[in-house]
């Protein structure tokens, strides 16, 4: 891979997303894998077909889109269907996220992973960005945001890599616990941080 990647995650309700944007801002391309993993069930992609194929046409809506609140209680409580779409998708969105990445213009690239070390993706990038916030702060944030009950989000907190474990493996951390002057002043000295890795530092002078 020739560009450089900084791979950023981090748990729900963290603020990848605005912390993604603010690195946006700067003229650094995003490719995000909940985008391209929507693209690559789209209608008539590979993707969907293949799925069609293997649990039938019910699986779609009307318009002929996938209908993903039946696909995900077909696999619910079925592990072994649920690795068929792992083994389907996970390889085409890989080779979709590096062919963006490869595309890309920018010094370096961000690849937005929430489930970046869960699937094994820090595998592809050279340095991985963990936004961090307290449990119950996600609870909060997404509760509001989703307008979901506690229980929900706790069980996704709880079906995705831990805080410590998050922590540990990342190369760098923003805390986005306060305001959002503190996330902007954090995001640009990493964007600074990453131009020098990525050899890009006089790309903005």
């Amino acid at each position: 891979m020739s560009k450089f990647i900084v791979g950023l995650t981090g748990g729900i309700g963290s603020g990848k997303t605005t912390v993604a944007n603010l690195f946006a801002a700067q003229g650094i391309t995003l490719v995000d894998a909940d985008i391209v993993a929507r693209d690559v069930v789209a209608q008539g992609s590979v993707g969907l077909k293949a799925i069609e194929a293997h649990f039938g046409a019910e699986i779609l809506t009307l318009e002929g889109e996938l209908d993903r609140a039946k696909l995900r209680q077909r696999i619910f409580n079925h592990p072994d269907e649920r690795e068929w779409l792992n083994q389907l998708l996970h390889p085409m969105i890989r080779a979709e996220m590096l062919a963006q990445v490869e595309k890309a213009t920018s010094a370096y690239v961000i690849m937005v992973v929430p489930l970046l070390f869960e699937n094994g993706l820090d595998r592809l990038v050279n340095r991985t960005l963990v936004v961090d916030i307290s449990p119950e702060l996600q609870v909060n944030r997404t509760v509001k945001r989703d307008n979901v009950d506690v229980s929900q989000v706790n069980n996704i907190i709880n079906s995705q890599c831990s805080r410590s474990e998050k922590l540990a493996k990342a190369d760098d951390v923003i805390d986005n616990q306060g305001e959002i002057s503190s996330l902007k002043r954090q995001v640009l000295a990493l964007h600074q941080q990453y131009l020098q890795l990525s050899g890009n530092d006089n790309a903005y002078d």
